[in-house]
C-alpha cells in the first residue's frame, strides 16, 4: 500500500494507524515462519555445529599450553555435538524437505561450447602444474567452480516443472490442429529459464522398447524463456499428422542449456499421450466416381417412399430434376421443387469389407486398402453433412443405425485404427449382410465380383478396392 495514497485519502493519523498495523502484519508472518519446526530445527542445528566449532577451536589452543586431558575433553564434546545435530536434527529436516529432484533421470549432452571450455580446463591445469603459478591456480579454480555453478543451476531450472499437452479432441490426417503446451513451475522461489518441450526421442532407444516408424506426436521443440515461480506458461503448437492411427507417446523431455550453454541436460518427464487420428476427409478421384453412382442408386432404391407432399422450396443445383414442380415455376418465374414428408430420411448402411486377397504384394495390397478407407471415411463424412440416417459395419465392429452425426465419430475411430486382414478359408465377411434387406449398403471390398452373394446386388452398391 502506498503512504501516499494512503495520506490523500485517509489523512496523518490515520496513516500512522494503517502504516503500524501493516507492520504489524508482516512481523506476525515473519514470527509465524520462524515459529516453524523446520526453522527451529535449523537454528538449534546451527547453533550446536557452531558450539562444536568452538569446542575444536579451544581444545587446539588448550593443547598447545599442555592441557591434554582438557583438550581431549573439548574434542569429544565438539564431537558429540557434531554426531548428535547428524543423528537427529538432520533426519527431521530431510523428511521435511523435498528431495524430488535427486530422482529425476537427466540425460546430458556436451555442446560445442561446452567441449571448448573443457579442453580450455585441461590446458589451465596442465600449465599450472608445469609452472606452480598460483595465479593460474586461482583462475583453474574459478573455471571449475563455472562448471559446477552451470550443473547445479541448469538441474534446478529442469526441476519442479509440470509437464502438460492438451490435443483437440478429433484430428484429421493432413490437417494441421492447434496443441496446448504447458509448464507449471511448482517452485516457491526459482523461476526456470529457457526450456524447451521436446519429443524425448531417447526413450525410443531404451532396451525393449519398440521402434516406431511413425513420427513423434510433438514433431520440433516448443521454447518456454521463462516461468516464473508458482506460475502456468501456456503455448499454442501447431501439428499436422501425416497418416491415419493412433499415435502415442509415453514420455517428454524438458531440455534447456542454462546458465552457459557448456551442457545440455534433458529431464525426462512421463507424460502419456495418445492420440487417435482419423483417416483424411477431402474429395479423392475415387470419391467422385463413386459418389453419382451412389446417390442414383439410392434415389431409386427408395423411390415412392415419400409421396405426401411437405413444401414447395426453391431450387437448389444438387436437386433432383423430377421433382421440379414445373406449374409452380412457371407461376413464379424461377425453379421450384416439391418437398416430401420423408425425403430426407435417407438410411443407408456403409460396410467396410477388412478381409483381402493374397493376390500382389503386401505393399499394393497395403496402399489399396488406405485407399479404401480414405474413401470410406469421405464416404461417411459425406453422409453426416446431409444429415442422414446411417449404419456402419466391419469385421468386430458395428454401429446402431441412427443419425449420422451420433455415430460419425465411432466411425471414424474405427478407421483410424482398421487394419487388412487375411481371408480365410470358409469365412464370407459379406454373407452377414443378409440380416438387413431394408436398407440401401455400400460395400467396400476386396472379394472378387464372382463370389458376392446374389442376393445383396439388389440392395447394395459394391466397391471393388482392386479398381481404385
Amino acid at each position: 500500500m502506498n503512504p501516499e495514497f494512503v495520506e490523500r485519502r485517509v489523512g496523518p493519523p490515520l496513516l500512522r494507524k494503517a502504516v503500524g498495523m501493516m507492520r504489524v502484519a508482516q512481523w506476525n508472518r515473519l514470527r509465524k515462519t520462524l515459529d516453524s519446526p523446520s526453522w527451529r530445527n535449523f537454528a538449534i542445528a546451527m547453533g550446536a555445529l557452531a558450539s562444536a566449532l568452538f569446542l575444536a577451536l579451544y581444545s587446539g589452543a588448550v593443547a598447545e599450553n599442555g592441557h591434554l586431558l582438557i583438550a581431549g575433553l573439548l574434542a569429544l564434546a565438539a564431537l558429540a555435538l557434531a554426531g548428535w545435530v547428524a543423528l537427529t536434527i538432520v533426519p527431521a529436516l530431510a523428511r521435511r524437505s523435498s528431495l524430488m529432484w535427486l530422482s529425476y533421470q537427466i540425460d546430458y549432452n556436451v555442446t560445442r561450447e561446452g567441449v571448448v571450455y573443457i579442453v580450455g580446463i585441461f590446458v589451465i591445469a596442465i600449465a599450472a602444474l608445469n609452472t606452480g603459478n598460483n595465479l593460474l591456480f586461482m583462475i583453474l579454480a574459478c573455471m571449475l567452480a563455472g562448471l559446477l555453478v552451470s550443473g547445479l543451476l541448469s538441474r534446478i531450472v529442469l526441476g519442479g516443472i509440470d509437464v502438460r499437452l492438451e490435443m483437440p479432441e478429433h484430428i484429421f490426417a493432413g490437417r494441421t490442429v492447434l496443441a496446448v503446451a504447458e509448464l507449471q513451475n511448482w517452485k516457491r522461489i526459482m523461476p526456470s529459464f529457457s526450456i524447451s518441450l521436446v519429443s524425448d526421442a531417447s526413450s525410443r532407444t531404451k532396451k525393449n522398447a519398440p521402434v516406431s516408424a511413425a513420427p513423434q506426436i510433438l514433431d520440433r521443440p516448443v521454447y518456454f524463456p521463462h516461468i516464473p515461480c508458482r506460475q502456468t506458461v501456456r503455448q499454442n503448437v501447431a501439428l499436422t499428422f501425416p497418416r491415419r492411427g493412433v499415435y502415442r507417446q509415453d514420455t517428454l523431455g524438458l531440455r534447456t542449456k542454462f546458465p552457459f550453454g557448456f551442457l545440455q541436460k534433458t529431464r525426462r518427464v512421463d507424460s502419456p499421450i495418445e492420440v487417435v487420428v482419423y483417416p483424411r476427409i477431402q474429395p479423392t478421384e475415387q470419391f467422385y466416381e463413386v459418389l453419382p453412382l451412389v446417390t442414383g442408386e439410392l434415389e431409386s432404391y427408395q423411390r415412392g417412399r415419400g409421396n405426401d407432399l411437405y413444401a414447395i422450396r426453391d431450387y437448389q443445383f444438387n436437386d433432383s430434376a423430377r421433382h421440379v414442380d414445373w406449374k409452380a415455376s412457371a407461376r413464379i418465374g424461377a425453379l421450384q421443387v416439391k418437398e416430401f414428408a420423408r425425403e430426407d430420411e435417407r438410411r443407408v448402411m456403409l460396410v467396410l469389407d477388412p478381409y483381402v486377397s493374397s493376390q500382389g504384394t503386401d505393399g499394393e495390397a497395403a496402399e489399396m486398402f488406405e485407399r479404401a478407407v480414405t474413401l470410406c471415411a469421405g464416404l461417411a463424412w459425406h453422409f453426416y453433412e446431409i444429415n442422414s440416417v446411417i449404419e456402419f459395419r466391419s469385421a468386430g465392429f458395428a454401429t446402431p443405425r441412427m443419425s449420422a452425426s451420433d455415430v460419425i465419430h465411432d466411425i471414424l475411430r474405427h478407421l483410424a485404427s482398421v487394419e487388412p486382414l487375411k481371408q480365410s478359408p470358409g469365412v464370407n465377411f459379406l454373407e452377414t449382410l443378409s440380416d438387413a434387406p431394408d436398407i440401401f449398403k455400400i460395400v467396400l471390398t476386396s472379394h472378387p465380383r464372382g463370389s458376392i452373394p446374389t442376393h445383396l446386388w439388389n440392395s447394395a452398391h459394391f466397391v471393388f478396392v482392386s479398381s481404385l
